[in-house]
């Protein structure tokens, strides 16, 4: 459900209000019954809402959200579009108890609204746990781990996300990208993407100009494509960032590994926002989330799109299934 003085309870009413969701999969919600029910309530959405012991209760019946209650926050603590600890705990076990469904085969996959990053620091959570995928590979006991956003037409695998633009370019080394590159191989192909062209984003300017701008292409990232070329992965560059996305959306690339966040994320959300998602690679486990925040600004008011919360269900649904249509351009 997310931060329940965010978006996400709103957003999860829209999204199950119609019957499309339903077809596919059978949505169980993690959460809280009041935030639902109150969302419900808020957008006028022709929904029950019934609460579920268990996974193996859920019927998937249209018109039902089906919701496993962990009885918090407390609605005193919540007031929409403001900051909470008891908001930040709750959505860290929302989390928690998704993964632990998923890793006991309960469930076949995650999908997660968005959390609010201050707000799980203020409710205890690990300083290093600021994000949903921190919070996973935790849980799943995954050493490396990568986001890839993806939308109509681009697929972006990001070499790190929640760093400084400082850290990032520290982190670009042969060993990181080599990994990235093997970990985003290995994930597109268990996907259905065979044999997969991945495009190397450059970290600096004009690709470095032959080291006159920097030289972490020629002394990391081209040691690390052609290490993976030799292990048998179609790796290409490093090309310019200011081209390669471009280049793979007329289809050159099937992915591209960017070197920091916003060097990916600019890309996808810029191409297509509405329609972004995003996935998590290195856990064993399909997780798909939303590409957006909480949106405390609006919170509140009934009027948040959930548009990138149906299509992380449906592309969440096409990886637990095997059948990628969603996925490709």
């Amino acid at each position: 459900m997310g931060d329940a003085a965010g978006i996400g309870p709103e957003i999860v009413a829209k999204a199950l209000a119609g019957d499309s969701v339903h077809s596919i999969c059978r949505p169980m919600v993690i959460g809280a019954a009041w935030a639902i029910e109150a969302a419900v309530r808020l957008t006028g959405v022709a929904l029950e809402v019934r609460t579920v012991g268990s996974a193996g209760e859920v019927s998937g019946a249209p018109g039902v959200i089906e919701l496993l209650d962990l009885g918090q926050p407390d609605p005193g603590e919540v007031t929409a579009g403001q900051l909470s600890a008891a908001c930040g705990r709750a959505a860290v076990a929302y989390i928690e108890k998704a993964a632990e469904l998923a890793l006991s085969g309960e469930v076949d996959g995650l999908v997660t609204c968005p959390i609010n990053k201050e707000a799980i620091q203020l409710g205890g959570a690990a300083h290093d746990e600021i994000g949903h995928q921190e919070i996973l590979a935790r849980i799943a006991g995954s050493e490396l781990t990568a986001t890839m956003l993806m939308t109509r037409g681009l697929r972006v695998a990001h070499l790190s996300t929640h760093k400084s633009l400082i850290e990032a370019a520290r982190y670009v080394t042969k060993e990181t990208v080599g990994a990235k590159l093997r970990l985003t191989a290995t994930s597109l192909a268990q996907w259905g993407v065979q044999q997969p062209r991945i495009a190397v984003a450059a970290l600096n300017p004009h690709g470095g100009e032959g080291g006159l701008l920097g030289r972490e292409e020629l002394d990391e990232i081209v040691p690390a494509v052609e290490s993976a070329r030799d292990a048998g992965i179609d790796a290409r560059g490093p090309y310019p960032a200011d081209s390669v996305f471009y280049r793979a959306i007329a289809g050159e690339f099937d992915a591209v590994l960017a070197m920091y966040h916003d060097q990916g994320h600019i890309a996808i959300k810029v191409h297509d926002f509405e329609d972004s998602v995003t996935v998590t690679m290195g856990i064993p486990f399909v997780r798909t989330s939303v590409d957006h925040g909480t949106a405390f600004d609006i919170a509140g008011k009934g009027i948040a799109n959930a548009k990138s919360l149906v299509r992380a269900i449906e592309i969440g649904a096409e990886l637990a299934t095997g059948t990628l249509a969603a996925l490709r351009p």
